[in-house]
């Protein structure tokens, strides 16, 4: 018997003029567009019976824009999300029933399937637990919550990493592994809710120095103490992707460590390219 609950889509945009975004990623639920552009403006309106909220903003950085949503978020489960995202038919079905089985869940990350990265992904083949050593491989559009597991523990997006912020990248890992952190339990689940057209990445820009500084303050924001341990075992273990010699390994981990370091000390990260 499915549980009868209210699914949200909190979608990350910039720049929408019109609201032909739901129709584009296949909204059929009420959701929440966080649209940063020029202007400051909240638009309200109905699509098919469904509640849709614009949140018009002047700012930047995806974690900000996440934790704007996240703070006006109605729903019981909620679905975060970007533009160049597009829904299966039935992915709100898909989301209860997942809930349904896993009456436990504090969250739960789908599958996805994906456009220009030619490995797709981290796939989910079972239900499993995410544990804090394996919560790296989930991007933040197949995340799913419980709005009131979430918000009773006051759990929002750094916004200091991701698009538009200091560091490029992290705020959906650092996301869960705070989720983990306060207790919650998190799932895998063996299905795919959407398409994501990746062929143009906002962040990867390749292996740069600036790259590994970044996965250095990344992992030096890691709610857990083992953070360097799990940043050096990265470089290590990825080694042949990342580095053609040895020098490049070391400059690599060098520019690791100054993150992480300057990230403990709240010094302002120095690394732009």
């Amino acid at each position: 018997m499915e549980i009868k609950m209210k699914i949200q889509v909190l979608a990350a945009a910039m720049n929408q003029s019109d609201h032909s975004l739901i129709e584009k990623m296949n909204i059929r639920t009420d959701a929440i567009i966080g649209n940063q552009c020029d202007r400051n403006s909240v638009e309200e309106f109905q699509v098919n019976g469904h509640n849709i909220k614009y949140l018009n903003f002047n700012e930047r950085g995806v974690g900000l824009n996440r934790n704007n949503s996240l703070i006006r978020a109605t729903g019981d489960i909620l679905l975060f999300a970007d533009e160049d995202e597009v829904f299966a038919d039935n992915y709100d079905s898909i989301i209860k029933k997942a809930y349904s089985e896993l009456p436990d869940a504090d969250a739960i990350i789908f599958n996805i399937s994906t456009i220009g990265r030619s490995d797709g992904g981290r796939i989910n083949n079972k239900i499993r637990r995410i544990r804090f050593y394996n919560c790296f491989h989930y991007g933040t559009v197949r995340l799913t919550v419980r709005n009131d597991s979430v918000t009773n523990r006051n759990i929002t997006f750094h916004r200091q990493f991701g698009g538009g912020a200091p560091y490029s990248s992290g705020e959906d890992s650092l996301f869960i592994a705070d989720l983990l952190k306060n207790r919650l339990k998190v799932y895998t689940y063996p299905a795919v809710i959407a398409t994501v057209d990746q062929t143009d990445s906002s962040w990867f820009k390749g292996y740069t120095e600036k790259y590994f500084y970044d996965k250095g303050a990344f992992f030096s924001a890691f709610p857990y103490r083992c953070g360097r341990l799990l940043c050096t075992a990265l470089l290590l273990k990825n080694r042949k992707s990342m580095f053609n010699s040895f020098a490049e390994l070391k400059n690599g981990f060098c520019a690791a460590m100054k993150g992480y370091k300057h990230f403990r000390d709240k010094l302002p990260p120095t690394a732009s390219k």
